[in-house]
């Protein structure tokens, strides 16, 4: 791998400039085209399950039936387990109101939870009393940092960013968030950086992208090695003609499925 140093000692950084620039078109491209892959997954997953997951649901049930049928003739201990096993597969889940604690029935989530696990506001959050360690805490931050003890504009906006996140300790109740707070401020600001040279802001900018490349390298792995991506590869050019082709498949399993049942239950 190429020193930076080295690189900020020459007397143009030209070659470098181009590399970054090819890096950045290539890295584009490649985006776009697992991007698009994403799209094409996520897309074929839907029609899978909207024009396919009805005819899946159908042959759950005729197999519970099936097996069903199969425990009222022989009786046999192993053929009732295999019946009830069977229609588990298929039917609600009984208790799961109860034993979830509100959160969901045997339908699924309930609005409020689902709203809970995006992230979405259900309601107000619960008022925190901070404790009177937390109290003596803040109080001494704030004297310490308060934004109009600032010497200069740089200051003030370290000390403003600094009081938020000690506002915010606060209202939580968070003590050792608090403490953590007080020490940062008892070490003062970190010392100014030497800004980077021209050279080496580009090898960072070349690294990252090969950072990114490798992130979007295992993306697209993921993608290809799952069900669904498996089969959007294999029919690239005629997706809604490999559908079209399982749903046969699925009718006529359907279809034998319920000819055997007919001769268990006739």
């Amino acid at each position: 791998m190429t020193n930076p140093e080295a690189l900020a000692g020459e007397p143009g950084t030209e070659r470098l400039e181009q590399a970054v620039r090819t890096a950045e078109q290539a890295l584009i491209e490649y985006e776009i085209a697992v991007e698009t892959f994403r799209v094409e997954v996520e897309n074929f997953s839907r029609l899978h399950q909207q024009r396919l997951g009805p005819m899946y649901a159908r042959l759950d049930e005729l197999d519970a039936l099936i097996a069903e049928a199969v425990a009222a003739r022989t009786g046999a201990a192993e053929d009732v387990l295999r019946a009830q096993e069977a229609r588990a597969l298929v039917q609600p889940i009984p208790g799961v109101e109860e034993l979830l604690g509100g959160w969901m029935d045997a339908d699924g989530l309930f609005p409020e939870a689902t709203a809970m696990l995006t992230g979405q506001p259900v309601r107000p959050p619960q008022r925190v009393r901070p404790s009177d360690a937390a109290r003596r805490a803040y109080r001494e931050l704030i004297r310490k940092a308060h934004p109009d003890l600032a010497r200069d504009d740089a200051d003030r906006a370290r000390r403003e960013e600094f009081v938020v996140r000690v506002n915010a300790a606060y209202a939580a109740g968070d003590e050792d968030q608090l403490g953590e707070l007080a020490a940062e401020w008892a070490a003062g600001p970190l010392p100014p950086q030497r800004r980077p040279s021209r050279a080496e802001e580009l090898y960072e900018r070349l690294e990252w992208l090969a950072r990114r490349k490798d992130m979007l390298t295992s993306v697209a792995a993921e993608l290809e090695g799952s069900a669904i991506g498996s089969l959007v590869k294999m029919a690239q050019d005629d997706p809604d003609g490999l559908l079209a082709q399982i749903g046969d498949g699925l009718v006529a399993q359907i279809a034998e499925r319920e000819a055997h049942l007919a001769t268990l239950t006739g």
